[in-house]
């Protein structure tokens, strides 16, 4: 018979924060002597790793990584920019986005789970990175791009290490054109994509959610007007072609003169070259999008923990 009970679990992972499994692991190995218990989950870092994991991380780094004809970026975030900037730090964002592209992982929780070339999985090494900077921080998504034919070109805006920054680009061209010419047309694609911020590759695959808001948004203002119904109906359709001529890469107009769409500047590279080319794929991320940043008040946190 177990040596604790339930309750005591309880007690553990609320006066560490830990895990429900850690704290029964360490109830079971110290015999049910619940402060025996902190200070194993203390030792192996899970107790103060496990506190921090509720605090906003939207700060970190952005990694990209290409071999051959696959590429994949990764975001990994902590709470500050201090620490994005600690070696420790971006070795591990450096490590984790190359375990990813040579693993394959599907997900993020397929990624935490595959090995870490120092020893140990992802997963463990990120909770003891926690336990030893101080701050919290989680490997957050990734994606992957691949041709069978072509080039994957990577673009870091805002580097601050190589192949580590803010916003991480990658280019999926499929052809078979000299990769020279590949190579100089997705670096202009990637700092377009960088800088237009396209929310899908063409407009059906714009997000459906996406565009009945932005319906809702036209059919107001076009109700506004006063206009006829089949009017008003003219220019909510308007406004959704527009919007998505400007949200989609290849109808997107080229930051570099703009005037020329994006799909035709690819057929002015594969007319060039000799040879058909093929935007295929493409990512985007840029640190800390969508994540709602908490608003603190230094002055107050300050005065809070000098009160004690």
């Amino acid at each position: 018979m177990a040596a604790f009970t339930a309750a005591d679990v309880k007690a553990l992972r609320e006066k560490t924060g830990a895990g429900m499994m850690d704290a029964k692991k360490a109830l079971e190995a110290s015999n049910g002597d619940i402060e025996a218990a902190v200070d194993a989950l203390r030792a192996k870092g899970l107790a103060t790793a496990a506190k921090k994991s509720s605090r906003t991380a939207a700060e970190g780094l952005v990694g990209v990584a290409v071999a051959g004809t696959k590429g994949v970026a990764v975001e990994v975030n902590s709470e500050t920019d201090f620490v994005a900037k600690n070696d420790k730090f971006q070795d591990f964002v450096r490590k984790v986005t190359e375990v990813a592209l040579s693993e394959g992982s599907a997900d993020v929780e397929a990624l935490k789970a595959a090995g870490y070339p120092d020893g140990g999985t992802v997963a463990e090494k990120l909770t003891d990175n926690v336990a030893t900077i101080g701050e919290n921080q989680q490997v957050r998504r990734l994606k992957h791009v691949s041709v069978s034919d072509g080039v994957v070109v990577p673009y870091m805006h805002n580097a601050q290490a190589t192949n580590l920054g803010k916003i991480g680009v990658l280019v999926a061209l499929e052809s078979t054109a000299d990769k020279g010419v590949l190579e100089a047309l997705g670096k202009q694609l990637a700092m377009h994509i960088a800088a237009a911020f396209p929310q899908a590759l063409n407009a059906d695959g714009l997000d459906a959610e996406v565009i009945e808001r932005e319906r809702k948004i036209a059919a107001e203002k076009a109700a506004e007007s006063g206009k006829p119904a089949e009017v008003q109906a003219k220019m909510v359709d308007g406004a959704i072609s527009k919007f998505a001529k400007e949200n989609a890469l290849l109808s997107q107009v080229f930051v570099m003169d703009n005037k020329t769409p994006i799909s035709e500047v690819v057929a002015k590279a594969a007319k060039d070259a000799g040879a058909p080319i093929e935007l295929k794929d493409y990512v985007r991320f840029q640190l800390g999008e969508g994540i709602e940043k908490e608003e603190t008040d230094f002055a107050a946190e300050v005065a809070a923990a000098v009160a004690g």
